[in-house]
């Protein structure tokens, strides 16, 4: 017998005997019970209940004791496609379903509705105008109203159309700003702090071309993030997406070559309008470049670590590019520093982007690393922060079709199979999809439903079951969970609109419709 097993064995005796003297009850239980029980605590009805009077007593301290400090900095955490059922199966997938990440401890938690203006399930474009300007959109569409269909290139260039953003309330109120995102910086949920575009697919001047539309008049992403009111303006850029801003015939630091087709070196112009306006700025483009700023010494930092997206947090390690390219919560960490030096305050947008792409291609392994990834950036703002002056959102922008099915015991693995096997006789996974690439995995034309008890669930690239064949899985239409702490955190309990989380924000900073 080898050792793992005798203690296992020897532990759940011991639990067994333990429990018998506890109630005599659970006399009765057998093995697979007692190797199913966490906490002996829980066996206590008293337990519980002291549970419930700890929550009470926090519910009535807050009521007596509400923040009502005028919010100096408010920094809003998007976790892209952070589903309620994300966030329960990280909590099994980090230890236990019974703890909470860190934001889940934040005194008042809402729920918000996610639809746009066209359709019942939104994208993050339309999503991240609503979260950031308080007014929905379009599908596909970016920091336009609804009046401005997806490729429409006359009306996404009228600026009557266009809507203004909790950036740009800051930075009228003399506020420092900045985005961190593990996405391109271009991609649709950052842009929502900056751009005005009919279709989120316009990061660089090609794909505009490519659906018929002028470059010229129809100004690409990238260009709106360096030359446009709001996203020159920004203090902290960081994420990916080098290739947008390097003409095709220019090689970035790695040997990519970029997209745009006009000739320009958007990074390189970034750098000399800064210059140009007497602003100390530095572009770096790798870890240990961003780990020697002096955040003390510069007002602006252009952080571009990949050509495209930034890799998944876990193959940093798996990888060996943890040492190249900074994490989420690495970059929210340097991005405070920097912004914590403004005597007005500032806001500050934090995605970690990856959570949704890991499941579009139904990798629930990624999706759960790259929450609790997420979930450590939350922790970083914490411990550079204070409640009483800085407000801090939590949310999502919109659900997945990933559901937690069966009824596994406690100690099973997230990731892994049901215990019990399915009416035809084969086992399933405790984590499936409503449609996406997993289809595949799941049935064999052939045969049916295939026998997943071999397969390897350690690795981070395996598709789980889905029941549609899609090339890649949807978004789901389910409300989301937001999460608020500091000042007026209180406004963000209950069910509501998406589009009422910056005016919130707004209102506790007193910025933008609610600056006196």
């Amino acid at each position: 017998m080898h050792l793992f097993t005798f203690l296992t064995v020897g532990i759940a005796v011991a639990l067994a005997s333990r429990i018998d003297e506890i109630h005599p009850h659970f006399a009765q239980l057998n093995f697979k019970d007692t190797q199913s029980i966490r906490n002996l605590n829980e066996l206590e009805p008293g337990y519980w209940q002291n549970n419930a009077h700890e929550y009470l007593s926090k519910k009535l301290q807050q009521q007596t004791n509400l923040n009502l400090n005028k919010a100096k900095n408010v920094i809003l955490f998007l976790g892209d496609g952070m589903s309620v059922h994300t966030l329960t199966a990280v909590r099994s997938y980090m230890g236990d379903a019974s703890k909470q990440l860190a934001f889940e401890k934040f005194p008042y938690v809402g729920l918000s509705k996610t639809f746009c203006i066209d359709k019942q399930v939104p994208d993050s474009a339309s999503t991240a105008t609503a979260y950031l300007s308080g007014v929905k959109g379009n599908y596909g569409t970016i920091g336009v109203n609804g009046q401005v269909p997806r490729f429409d290139c006359d009306l996404g260039q009228d600026e009557s159309l266009h809507t203004e953003s909790i950036a740009k309330w800051a930075q009228d109120a003399g506020k420092m700003t900045g985005l961190v995102t593990t996405a391109r910086v271009t991609h649709a949920s950052p842009a929502g702090m900056y751009a005005h575009t009919a279709n989120r697919e316009w990061e660089h001047d090609g794909k505009i071309k490519a659906n018929g539309c002028d470059p010229v008049a129809n100004v690409d992403i990238a260009r709106q993030l360096v030359e446009w009111d709001v996203g020159s303006k920004l203090n902290v850029i960081m994420g990916g997406g080098r290739r947008n801003f390097l003409n095709e015939t220019i090689l970035d630091e790695t040997g990519v070559s970029g997209n745009r087709t006009d000739g320009r070196n958007l990074i390189e112009e970034w750098l000399k309008l800064k210059e140009a306006e007497h602003k100390k700025a530095s572009y770096v483009w790798n870890k240990m470049e961003m780990e020697h700023l002096n955040v003390q010494d510069i007002d602006y930092v252009l952080g571009l670590f990949a050509a495209s997206h930034c890799p998944y947090h876990g193959d940093l390690e798996r990888e060996g590019l943890k040492d190249d390219i900074p994490s989420l919560s690495e970059m929210t960490d340097t991005a405070i520093r920097l912004l914590q030096k403004s005597n007005e305050g500032y806001f500050l947008f934090v995605e970690g982007a990856k959570i949704d792409m890991a499941h579009h291609d139904t990798r629930a392994r990624r999706s759960m690393e790259e929450t609790e990834e997420f979930n450590r950036a939350v922790e970083v703002a914490l411990n550079l922060t204070s409640s009483e002056d800085t407000l801090i959102v939590v949310t999502s922008d919109h659900s997945h079709t990933m559901t937690i099915n069966g009824y596994p015991s406690r100690n099973a693995d997230i990731l892994g199979l049901n215990e019990d096997l399915a009416d035809d006789g084969l086992p399933y996974t405790i984590l499936s999809y409503a449609n996406g690439p997993g289809y595949e995995k799941t049935f064999s034309e052939k045969k049916g439903r295939k026998d997943l008890s071999d397969k390897d669930f350690t690795d981070p690239k395996r598709k789980y079951m889905a029941t549609v064949p899609l090339e890649s899985e949807t978004h789901g239409a389910d409300d989301v969970a937001i999460f608020a702490k500091g000042p007026m955190a209180h406004y963000f309990s209950g069910n509501y609109l998406q589009t009422h989380i910056p005016m919130l924000m707004a209102r506790a900073a007193q910025i933008g419709p609610f600056a006196r």
